[in-house]
Formats: C-alpha cells, structure tokens, sequence
C-alpha cells in the first residue's frame, strides 16, 4: 500500500505519476471552460452544464488543497508557500462568487487564471528553470541595473540630439525614454524617430547595444540551465552507483 503522502508529493511510483498527470488534465480542463464562459451568445444549457463543470473542478481542486495541507510536514509553512498560495487562490474566487449577492465581487473571478501556475508544480523542466533563475538571479540584477542605466542615457542622449529639431515630440528626458525602449528593445514602433544627423548615428549605435540587451539574459539563462541540468544528471549517476 503507498502512502498518500507519496503518491501527492512523489512522482517515483506509478501512482503518483498517474495522480500528477490527472491534475494537469484537469487544470487544462477548468482553464478551457473559463475560456468557453466568455464566449457570446451561449444557451442557457450551455451555460448550466460550464457550471456543473466548474463545480466538479473546483471541488477536486480543493479536496487536492485539504489533502495537500493535510499529508505535509510543516502545514503552516505549505500554507504561506508559493504553491500553496497558488492553490488556495485556484479555488477561493469560486466560494466568494456563490451564496451571498456579492456581484461586486465577481472581478475576483480572474483569479481563476492563476490555475495556469499550477502547472508549474507538475513540469519538471518548469521546475529546472525556476532553479537556473534562482542561479542566475545576480547576474540577472546586474543586467536588470545595466538595462535601466542605459535606458536613461539613451532617453537623455536622444533628447540632446533631437529636441532642438523635434520639440513637440521630444520635450524632456521622460519623452525620450519611449524611444529609447523601443529602440533597446530593437521594436521600432516607428511613431517617434530621430530626423538629425546626430539623431540618426547615435540611434546606429544604440541599435548595435540593443542587439546585445536582448542577447544577454538568453545567455545567461541558458548558462544557467546547462549547469542546472549538468548537477542533475551527476546526482542521477551517484544516485545509481549507489543503487
């Protein structure tokens, strides 16, 4: 007999895998009635059965909830945790929505979008991400101090090229970091461009960096996965040397 602790928290044993890969199904299920519920011009039947649907998901969600805060070592933790804190808001818009005549309320309902992160407990290369951004989170700081401080120069260097020219379009620094977004991120919206020769060779330049902006973080990430996905496959090895 498995534990129920196992077959929730593990995915080594067939029936955890089973109890995860139904989870998924279901999530994607609730995720495709949301989506039908805005669709115009559904009949009363339709409408009745999206709501039996809705029911029957969100009693699965929160009997999953229960039995998650009931098989885990530290209850209180589990509860104030990421995942937990998704779960619970998975089903809380459900329970405000009924009972009382609490319409106002029914903003609420888009929480219900927060289901999709609930897919991120059961993808384990999901999970090999959040790991390498964890990795990588100084360098991505860095970059992040690096991104906004070119922003500024670029938002300032195109105001002192192209105010003079263009001062209905360029009248401060604020209006210069449109084009500056735009441009580091090498979008190119087109509504705001330099006309000056100064203009025009400084946004050469800055295209070339923005090439680099976006470069950079895929980089880093990808470094960062390659060492994520290096660690586990020597811990798969020592795990079945051992074995």
């Amino acid at each position: 007999m498995i534990p129920l602790k196992q077959i929730i928290e593990k995915t080594d044993t067939r029936a955890g895998r089973t109890f995860d890969f139904a989870i998924q199904i279901l999530i994607l299920f609730s995720l495709l009635t949301f989506s039908l519920e805005t669709m115009p011009a559904l009949s009363k039947t339709e409408r009745y059965w999206l709501h039996i649907s809705e029911v029957v998901t969100v009693a699965i969600f929160t009997i999953e909830y229960c039995l998650r805060v009931w098989v885990a070592n530290r209850k209180r933790a589990f509860v104030f945790s990421f995942f937990g804190i998704i779960d619970l808001l998975a089903i809380l818009p459900f329970y405000f929505s009924t009972g009382l005549d609490l319409r106002s309320l029914r903003a609420l309902r888009m929480i219900r979008l927060v289901r999709i992160l609930k897919l991120v407990r059961y993808s384990a290369a999901m999970q090999r991400f959040a790991r390498a951004i964890t990795l990588a989170k100084e360098e991505m700081l860095l970059f992040v101090f690096i991104a906004f401080l070119l922003l500024f120069l670029a938002a300032a260097g195109i105001y002192q090229c192209e105010h003079e020219a263009q001062p209905e379009k360029f009248r401060s620094i604020f209006d210069g970091l449109w084009w500056a977004v735009c441009s580091l991120t090498t979008v190119g919206y087109g509504d705001v461009y330099p006309i000056t020769v100064g203009g025009r060779l400084f946004t050469f330049f800055l295209l070339l960096i923005g090439l680099g902006i976006v470069a950079v973080p895929s980089g880093i990430i990808a470094s960062a996965l390659t060492s994520v996905r290096e660690y586990e496959d020597r811990q798969r090895i020592e795990s079945e040397k051992l074995v």
